[in-house]
Parts: C-alpha cells; structure tokens; sequence
C-alpha cells in the first residue's frame, strides 16, 4: 500500500508539471483584442451626442446605472470617499429573484470593508452559513468553511435578495451626497471617444439627461449597455427553477445542500428563519412548461426522488403550492472596451454559473479595489489618463474573479451527470475526493468560499481530483481497459478546465505581474 501511495503521488507530480508547462508555453502571450475609440458609430453608443455642459454635470462626480447589488454598495461606496453620486434604478421597488441570495464569506468580509454588513443581518432575517453538505447516491459529506482564524460574526449569509437590496439602497441614501432615481437609461452620452453622462426616462416618463465625469454600469444580467463597453460573449449553461419550502429543516443547520443528482445539481440553502431554497438546476435553454403542469410532473418525477427524505414532504408540498419559478443561467467572461468616461461592473461586466454563490463575492471585491484605486484621484476628469490608470483594475480583480468564475464553471461540468464514463468517473473522483478531509475538502472549500483567491491553488487542486480519479481505477490492478479509461479522464478534465482558464486570461490568471497595466499609477494633475 506504501509503494502504491508513491507511485501515485510520483505521477500527480510529474503530471502537473507538464500539465502546467504547457498552459505556460501555449498562452503566456494573451493578447486581447481592444477597440479603437473613434467616435460613437464604432462604439456603439447610439445617438447620444454630447451636449454643452450642464449644471448637473458641475454636481454629479459619478453616474451609478443600476441600484441591483453591485450598483447600491458602489454608490454607499464612493459617497462615503466624499464622491457626489447620481444613481438610476430602473425600478425601485424591492426586487424577487431566486438567485443572489447566498454571499460567501468572502463576500461577507468585504461587505464588512466597505461598511455594509448591517445589511445582511437579523434586520433582513439573514441565517449564518458554515459551509456545504455534499450528497451523491445516498452517501453525504459535510464541508466546513476554513473560518478558525476569523471572528465569531464571519460566516456566509443567505437570505432574500431583494431584502438585501433594500437595505443597501437605504443604507446609500443616509448619505446626502447620494441621489437615488428611478428612470430606465437608454444611452450613454458620448463625445470624440468619451462617455460624459447618459440619457434616461424618469418615471414621469420624460427623457433626461445626466452628466458625470465617470459613468458606472451596473444594470446586471440583462444590461443593455454593456455591449457599448466591453465585448460580450454569453452562455447560457442552464436554466434554475425555485421553490421555497417551509415548515421543514435541513439534514445539515446551517449548511447549504448540493446534491448530485441525475441530470444536473439540486441546490437547498436557508433564506430566512423558517423557509429553505430549493434550486433545481436544468441543463439547456428550456424548461418544462409550468402553466401545463408539465414543470410540476418533472419536479415529482424525476427530482423528488433524489431529494434527501428530511426534505422530502416539504419539497412536494411547495410543487402542490404551484409556486413555481425559472431564471436563464448565465455566465460571460470579463472582455472590457476600455472606454475613456465609463466602465462595467457586476453582473453586466462579469458572470459565472451561480452554482457556487460567487457572484456577490466578485462584485464586492471589485467594488473594494474599485475604491482604492480610485481613492488617491481627487478630480476624474481626465478621462483617458483616468481611463489608462483604471486599465489596473482588470489585471487586479484577477485573483478572485478568475478562481471563483474558473471554480463555478469546473465544478457545474464536473457535477452534471453524463452518458461517458470518463465524466462519470470524474464525478466520482470529486465526490470522494472533497470526502478525504483535511487539505482535499479544507483546500477546495477554500477557494469556494472566496477566502483563498489563488487560481494556482484552484488549478492543482483540479488536477489531483483527476490524480485521485485514476489512482481509484488503477487500485488494485490496472486493467488496460481501465488504463485507457484514466487516460480518457485526465483529457475530460483537462478539456473542462482549460477553456474557461483561456477566457479568464492565461496571462492575467496565472502571471499578472508580466502584464504592464498591474504597474499603473494614479494620475498626477
């Protein structure tokens, strides 16, 4: 068994090397592609041509679009810097979604940087998350998230979206350098190359104009503004369907519940003191019709029985309840335009799969280095040198945005059932390797959780699950039908990670020290 455990560990090592010399070799130059900025027919910003400055342009330091997450924390953000922020909501009233309701502890620590973390608390019913339950063919591991060295106070949370929303948009408006408006915003202003505000409809109805010397996009998922800005490539993996059970409690307190279930994941985690999520993800852009019962029939059918029997009664009485919903997955990786005036953040700059919950955690974390590069500058309007200066911004965010984006869209294809039996071993492998304990379950967790953002780290740990995966087929005697099968995983996993690795940016992912804007300073007027 000793010998065996050698070999083993020998392979892993010579297999990750060469692995990683080749992502080196290959890649290393990541050349992106940038737009010329030449005027508004090739930027795409419509017919928002630049008009003679107006008052508002003298009183508005930043123009906030989208009051969601990303936009409310942003501009409770900036005013606290001392910024006059202008913000527009397209609707103020509390959002309902079924996503964006679980914050890693990551998250929760730069929530707590940024001054936010009342809002995310008793106030809104918040429940305390410590970690992952993991089920897969009727066997289950519990996952703890590595918080020993942390106060007794950080944790995940997970609760109702929109309560979380409120309570940021409160929170923004305290600060009277903060205006808040509802009106739908239809273009960016633009003039020689440069934004200088946005055009936008009041609730009144009436056309509107703001102008800033920064704008900020925030108008999440669907924006219809980022295309202006960056060079969008989405894809829709999934669709998520939500119930909301009650009068029931979870195997595991406190913990969120992933169960691998045939064809895809099934997702239960608290948002409130006395109602569960449960997100059933379905593979592909449709979903079963719900007005035709035939939702209802899949959800009884073929989901029901993979669901743990402490959940069980409570998860067929919410199908019963018929309250039913779906929501497209998406995921994009960030391609900014850098554009002179404006720049993306949150959903509508970067998304991942929300398998993982790390969605908040990555706009946080922008938000945070967001502010401090622009913490030094004491006047924006400067718009290319501040534009130069910002390019920094999307080397610095690599560290977290690459692993938890790598991590959410790995571990979606990992955790899919599939008809080959390489992914099915690769499946197999994950399970039984986060089962381990110590660093094969304390290391992924980790990275999951946002409190280790090393994409290194993410990459090797990858790799030995897909070690540990051949290890499991050579044991006890190699077969050369189970040789060509070990083979066939490692190719599997090396063709789910390396694609989404290559959209990330080898270059800015792994060595972002070698990429000039990482060295940007401030502008000196």
């Amino acid at each position: 068994m000793v010998s065996y455990e050698y070999i083993l560990g020998g392979f892993l090592a010579s297999l990750l090397g060469s692995v990683f010399f080749m992502i080196i070799s290959t890649t290393l130059g990541g050349n992106k592609k940038v737009k010329p900025l030449s005027g508004a027919k090739s930027n795409g910003f419509g017919n928002g041509a630049f008009q003679p400055e107006m008052e508002e342009e003298k009183s508005t330091d930043v123009v906030i679009v989208g009051a969601g997450v990303a936009g409310a924390a942003l501009a409770y953000t900036l005013a606290k810097e001392g910024r006059r922020v202008h913000v527009i909501e397209r609707d103020l009233t509390e959002p309902d979604r079924i996503v964006g309701e679980l914050l890693q502890p990551g998250g929760y620590l730069k929530l707590i940087e940024l001054g936010l973390e009342e809002c995310a608390n008793e106030s809104i019913d918040a429940q305390k998350v410590f970690g992952y339950a993991l089920y897969k063919d009727g066997k289950d591991t519990k996952l703890t998230y590595p918080l020993e060295k942390y106060s007794s106070d950080v944790a995940g949370r997970s609760f109702h979206n929109g309560r979380f929303i409120q309570r940021m948009r409160e929170k923004a408006v305290t600060l009277s350098n903060v205006k808040l408006e509802q009106g739908s915003v239809t273009t960016l202003i633009e003039e020689k190359g440069i934004v200088k505000g946005v055009i936008y409809k009041n609730k009144a109805g009436e056309e509107m104009r703001t102008y800033a010397p920064l704008t900020i996009v925030c108008d999440g998922c669907f924006s219809n503004l980022r295309k202006s800005l960056s060079d969008p490539k989405v894809e829709s993996p999934s669709c998520f369907v939500g119930l909301i059970l009650e009068n029931c409690e979870l195997p595991h307190a406190n913990h969120g519940h992933v169960i691998l279930g045939d064809p895809s994941p099934i997702l239960f985690y608290p948002i409130s003191s006395t109602e569960i999520r449960c997100l059933v993800d379905v593979p592909g852009t449709k979903v079963p019709s719900v007005a035709s019962g035939e939702m209802a029939s899949y959800l009884k059918t073929v989901v029901a029985p993979q669901v743990p029997p402490q959940l069980y009664n409570a998860f067929m009485v919410a199908v019963e309840k018929g309250n039913i919903r779906s929501m497209q997955n998406k995921s994009m990786a960030a391609n900014p335009v850098p554009t002179p005036g404006a720049i993306l953040l949150g959903d509508s700059f970067n998304m991942r799969h929300p398998l993982t919950g790390g969605g908040m955690t990555v706009a946080l974390s922008d938000i945070v280095l967001l502010r401090d590069l622009l913490r030094p500058l004491r006047d924006l309007n400067d718009a290319p040198a501040l534009c130069n200066y910002l390019e920094s911004f999307y080397t610095l965010r690599k560290p977290v945005s690459s692993t938890i984006n790598t991590l959410a869209g790995a571990l979606y294809k990992v955790f899919c059932a599939s008809p080959d039996p390489a992914r099915q071993e690769m499946r197999e492998a994950c399970f039984g390797y986060l089962s381990l304990g110590g660093i094969c379950s304390y290391g992924p967790v980790s990275l999951l959780s946002g409190l280790n953002p090393r994409p290194l780290h993410l990459f090797l740990h990858f790799f030995a699950v897909a070690i540990y995966g051949v290890g499991r087929l050579m044991f006890p005697f190699p077969s050369p039908k189970r040789m060509w099968l070990g083979a066939r995983l490692i190719l599997s996993a090396s063709g789910i990670i390396f694609p989404i690795i290559k959209g990330e940016g080898v270059r800015q992912m792994f060595f972002p020290a070698t990429v000039p804007a990482y060295y940007r300073s401030a502008p000196v007027y």
